[in-house]
């Protein structure tokens, strides 16, 4: 299997994201994984920024660029304070075991 390419641009892009917003995701507008996690967040008050990959130029190569980064290429992939939690079934997992909550510091 031959490596990936990825635009270094593009990757520069996602670290700055995870970089400056608290709660980063990673998602397509119409993925039922993705909206659960929104919903998620939103339900417990917090506030995120989202990039949906599938309504962006180069949301192909973005993604890319994501999966570098994250280890994955699926969405939705969700970063809080920079570490990586993973996606959808990862975050959910996190809520009900509390550690989502103390990654927020809620």
């Amino acid at each position: 299997m031959s490596a990936m390419h990825v635009d270094e641009k593009l990757l520069a892009d996602v670290e700055n994201y995870v970089k400056t917003h608290k709660v980063m995701i990673f998602s397509k507008s119409r993925c039922p994984h993705c909206i659960k996690v929104k919903d998620l967040f939103k339900s417990l008050g917090v506030d995120y920024h989202a990039i949906d990959l599938d309504v962006i130029e180069n949301g192909s190569a973005m993604q890319d660029a994501m999966a570098k980064k994250a280890g994955r290429r699926s969405v939705p992939q969700v970063f809080i304070n920079e570490e990586h939690v993973g996606g959808c079934d990862d975050t959910m997992a996190a809520h009900e075991s509390g550690k989502l909550e103390a990654l927020l510091k809620l």
